[in-house]
Order: C-alpha cells, then sequence, then structure tokens
C-alpha cells in the first residue's frame, strides 16, 4: 500500500499548476470551513486576562499626563495573549518574552523615527523587525497569536517622533502594560487547564531553511506590500505589512491561501463593524469597554475558524488606533480592507514564487486527498 502511494505521488509541479490548485473552489471552500469544537477554556481565560489587562492599563493611562499615548499601554498588555498553552511554569516566561519583544517592537521604530527618517525608511524598518520577529517568536517557540501581533505594535510606532521624552514615554507606557498583564496572568493562571493546544496552534509560523534566510524572505515580502501601499498612496500603508506577516505564517502553500481568504473575509466583514462604531463618534470609554469585548469574543471563536477571530480583530484593532489617531477614525474601516487585500495578494505570491518542489507536491497531494472517491 505505502509503495503503490509513494508511486502515485506526483514527482514534479509547477508553479502554474500551484496558481490553479491555490485558485480551486476547493480550496477556497476548506479555508472557510468551521474545525470541530477547539478547548474553549484556555481561550476564554486568555481573553479574559488579556481584556483585564487592556482595560486596567488603558485606564491608567488615561489618568496619567500620557493620555495621548495610552493606546501604547494597550499594546503591552497583549503579552498576556501568549503562552495560554504552556505548562504553568512555563507560562510566565512565555508572556514575559512576549513583553520583550513589544518594547523592542514599539521602542526601535521610536528611536528610527526620533532620528528623521523618511516614511518610506520607516517602513523598510519595519519589514526588517517583521522578519526578525517572525523567527523569534519560532527559535522562542513563543507560539500563538504569533509575530503578527509584535508587526502591528511595531506599525502603531511609525508615527513621527518629536523628542526623546516621546521615544521613554511610548516605551514605558508599553512596559507599563506588559507588568499589568504579568500580574494578570499570576494572579489568575491557575484558572487554566492542563490540556494539550491544537497542532498547529493559532499563529504559529515554521520557517524552512537556514533562520536567516526565513527571516529574509518575511522582511522582502513585508516590504514589498508596504512600499506597494505606500506608492499608491494609502493612508496606513503599514497595514499593508501586517496582513502579509500574517498571511506567510502559514506553513504550506494552501494554509497560506486559507490564511489569505481568511483574512479577507473577516477583515471586510470587521472593517464593516467597525465603521459602524466609529460612525457613532463613541466616547474614550465606550471605545475601550468595545476594544475589550471584543478582544474576548476574538479568542473564544478564533479557533473555529480564523476568519471569525478576525470579524472581531479587525474593529478591536481599527478602535486601538482610533485612540491613538482619532482624527483619522473615518478613513480606517476602508483603509484596512484594501492594505489587507494588497497584503494577502503580495504574501501569496510570494509563498508560491518562493515555494520549493517539496512545497508544490505537497499541495498537489493535499488537493489529490481531499478530492471526492
Amino acid at each position: 500500500m505505502t509503495a503503490q502511494s509513494d508511486t502515485r505521488k506526483p514527482r514534479h509541479v509547477g508553479r502554474g499548476e500551484s496558481i490553479r490548485l491555490l485558485l480551486a473552489p476547493a480550496r477556497i471552500r476548506e479555508s472557510l470551513s468551521v474545525a470541530p469544537r477547539p478547548p474553549l477554556r484556555n481561550a476564554a481565560v486568555a481573553g479574559m486576562q488579556v481584556s483585564i489587562s487592556v482595560l486596567i492599563a488603558v485606564a491608567l493611562a488615561h489618568f496619567s499626563p500620557w493620555a495621548h499615548l495610552e493606546g501604547f499601554t494597550a499594546l503591552g498588555a497583549l503579552a498576556a495573549l501568549f503562552g495560554r498553552f504552556a505548562p504553568a511554569g512555563r507560562r510566565m516566561r512565555i508572556v514575559a518574552l512576549a513583553g520583550a519583544l513589544l518594547l523592542v517592537s514599539v521602542g526601535l521604530p521610536s528611536l528610527v523615527a526620533h532620528a528623521g527618517a523618511s516614511p518610506a525608511s520607516m517602513l523598510l524598518c519595519l519589514a526588517l523587525l517583521a522578519g526578525a520577529l517572525t523567527v523569534a517568536v519560532t527559535q522562542w517557540r513563543i507560539g500563538g497569536p504569533g509575530a503578527v501581533i509584535f508587526v502591528f505594535a511595531a506599525s502603531a510606532a511609525l508615527g513621527p517622533v518629536d523628542s526623546w521624552d516621546t521615544v521613554v514615554v511610548r516605551t514605558a507606557l508599553t512596559a507599563a502594560g506588559v507588568a499589568v498583564a504579568l500580574i494578570v496572568c499570576r494572579l489568575t493562571d491557575g484558572l487554566r487547564s492542563d490540556s494539550t493546544p491544537p497542532s498547529p496552534a493559532p499563529g504559529s509560523v515554521r520557517p524552512t531553511g537556514h533562520w536567516l534566510i526565513a527571516a529574509g524572505r518575511v522582511a522582502l515580502c513585508t516590504a514589498i506590500a508596504s512600499m506597494l501601499a505606500h506608492a499608491a498612496a494609502l493612508p496606513f500603508p503599514a497595514w499593508a505589512a501586517i496582513g502579509a506577516t500574517a498571511v506567510l505564517q502559514g506553513g504550506h502553500l494552501h494554509i497560506t491561501m486559507h490564511r489569505a481568504v481568511q483574512r479577507m473575509v473577516g477583515t471586510v466583514l470587521g472593517a464593516a463593524v467597525a465603521g459602524l462604531i466609529l460612525a457613532n463618534h463613541p466616547s474614550f470609554w465606550i471605545v475601550l469597554l468595545a476594544v475589550v469585548v471584543l478582544q474576548f469574543i476574538t479568542e473564544v471563536v478564533i479557533g473555529f475558524n480564523y476568519a471569525f477571530g478576525l470579524v472581531f480583530v479587525t474593529p478591536m484593532a481599527l478602535l486601538m488606533t482610533s485612540l491613538a489617531s482619532p482624527a483619522a477614525a473615518s478613513a480606517m474601516p476602508m483603509a484596512r480592507v484594501l492594505d489587507t487585500a494588497l497584503g494577502a495578494v503580495v504574501g501569496i505570491a510570494f509563498a508560491l514564487v518562493f515555494s520549493t518542489m517539496d512545497d508544490r507536491v505537497h499541495l498537489a497531494t493535499h488537493h489529490a486527498r481531499k478530492q471526492p472517491g
């Protein structure tokens, strides 16, 4: 039986054939399928932990002299998202590592911005960070939700910096958010179960080959996506880099396609939700409450399908961004859709162009296995 299967396994699959397989209706249907009910306890606990962390961190910053930078405390609090399935003795270490990467994600772009870098140079800095962060997440086994959270944090730090004080305050507020996350996780981690995570864990990435090559691929792809968005005069080109990073977290070509479809569907629906909320010009406290609720729902539903999570992640991310840039709020939903679409297309194209023969054979084998009969 094994020998017969081996003889039927395709030996050569070109990129043209791979494009056809990726665009097959079966791949689209597969990307929108609902997974069996995942373990919800740890997801709900993680959602509760990060929601409480964001609520406390942002509320404290709101009453500080640096309320205009309160969004950075929310970014630091996202450290609570990581390590939900880790053993009790390792969970806090993962949260601390995630917190350290969040500090780098905010601090380094802030320093580059303070040095007077141009918008294009800032996007190249973001691309280099995306490559390095993707590999760091994998090598340090930080797990889901993966490097996209850190790239999102870095994108928030691309704005102009007028003084050293701003660099210090941004980093300090992020550190405060991380500290809140560590305290909340320490106090509530006993609520988690000892169940093992799904395989692969959501947001995981499996870079192939030498770590430098893996980092270079992600960096080049995110640079192309963000620079195309910049050339097209899209208002938030860094979001294209986020989309490309998220798509490239798939370990195989068909997973990359799934990510792209799921991200597009979820982003379109989520942007509509965000548009409805922002059109009513909500107060600070309504925005904060919405972020907290959306974050919790995201963690509960994302295990069923990545698109479900994006329906709630998208408005949450836009509302968090609106805390830092209220004047740009009305333009954000449509910009998010356009940047996500651009990032997804570039990510798929990049994954295909740089795919190995093994990658394409795996796609063809997967496609054949999923055919009826």
